[in-house]
């Protein structure tokens, strides 16, 4: 089940119109719409905010793994076409030029694919700071990609 769907499905259990769900999220019923149809996905913390509005875990409205699919394919330039194996073997160069602790948080999040609060709580930090760092470091990996494809 996609995340569009889990969202509808979950705002039916709680009995819930988009309306009354906008309403709660401080948004507008045509951002639940577009969420349940696909058009556009809630980003970490607006899934956070609605698992808690729905009384579920946020594992029940995203699935972390397709999140941190698209926030890596994020990084890709689209005209470099690098393959999986081009792509290994440049985060094998670009790792180690990241600062030790930006490094660390990166091998956490899409290596072991574990929670920003998770790593958060590993390296003593906020889990906005640890957002902040990855976001950082997911920039700096496209910007490498970019200049480094077909070399």
């Amino acid at each position: 089940m996609d995340t569009g769907s889990r969202i509808a499905a979950l705002r039916g259990q709680a009995g819930l119109t988009q309306e009354q769900l906008a309403e709660r999220l401080f948004v507008s019923r045509e951002l639940i719409s577009k969420w349940e149809h696909g058009v556009r996905r809630p980003d970490h913390r607006e899934a956070a905010e609605l698992a808690r509005v729905l009384g579920v875990g946020i594992s029940e409205i995203i699935d972390e793994t397709e999140l941190i699919k698209e926030e890596l394919a994020e990084c890709i330039p689209e005209d470099s076409g690098p393959d999986g194996q081009d792509i290994a073997g440049m985060l094998n160069l670009f790792l180690p030029k990241l600062r030790p602790k930006a490094r660390g948080m990166f091998v956490r999040r899409y290596h072991f694919h574990d929670t920003p609060r998770e790593i958060g709580e590993l390296f003593g930090a906020g889990e906005a700071y640890v957002r902040t760092v990855l976001s950082r470091a997911r920039r700096k990996l496209k910007k490498y990609l970019k200049e480094h494809a077909g070399k």
